[in-house]
């Protein structure tokens, strides 16, 4: 069955942007991008990078991990503000918003309906994993069916800002297994997590 992966960056005290919610790898934004971080993406995830980044460095691998990209509309929004109306257009890109009534671009999917049934109905098909793209908002709401984390932690802090799971998520503790680690002469790290199985 396909597994749902929040694939995200984030600073080492848990935030995935600052208090604005723009994008931290923008004009001015915090989030350092050095050489061997883009490297180690562009290498193991180059589906995840957006289309233009893909681009400009000539990246055409389509890649192993996902096939599907799940977005907030908040998170849509900063693509569209700065005029891309598909910043994946090799994923099917689903953006859940109960407000937009027209998608931007005939190749996004509108969905109104409950995420987690969405997801539900996602897994049961065929195709590669799911990549959860965030906001924090929508991986609160999806923090059910999470089952693998793969954390890009960048090797700094902020202080306050958006958190990995918006504050409407539910109370719910659940373990985590280290299941892969790669450490960045930069100092950042991808750390990967599968969902623990609880015992019987």
């Amino acid at each position: 069955m396909r597994k749902l992966v929040y694939y995200i960056a984030t600073t080492l005290d848990g935030f995935i942007a600052g208090p604005d919610g723009a994008d931290p790898t923008g004009p001015g934004g915090f989030w350092p991008l050095p050489a061997d971080y883009i490297q180690h993406i562009v290498t193991h995830y180059p589906e995840t990078l957006p289309g233009p980044a893909r681009a400009a460095l000539s990246v055409t691998a389509e890649g192993t991990h996902f096939d599907t990209v799940l977005e907030g509309r908040r998170s849509y929004e900063i693509g569209l503000e700065a005029g891309v109306t598909n910043a994946f257009p090799h994923l099917r890109h689903l953006v859940f918003s109960r407000t937009l009534t027209e998608s931007p671009d005939p190749t996004v999917e509108l969905v109104a309906t409950d995420p987690a049934q969405t997801v539900r109905d996602l897994k049961s098909q065929d195709g590669k994993d799911i990549w959860l793209l965030g906001g924090g908002e929508l991986a609160g709401a999806l923090y059910s069916q999470i089952d693998q984390l793969i954390l890009k932690v960048g090797a700094l802090t902020i202080g306050a800002g958006i958190p990995l799971f918006s504050a409407k998520a539910t109370f719910d503790p659940r373990a985590w297994q280290l299941t892969d680690h790669t450490v960045l002469s930069s100092g950042a790290a991808f750390l990967t997590y599968n969902r623990a199985i609880a015992a019987a």
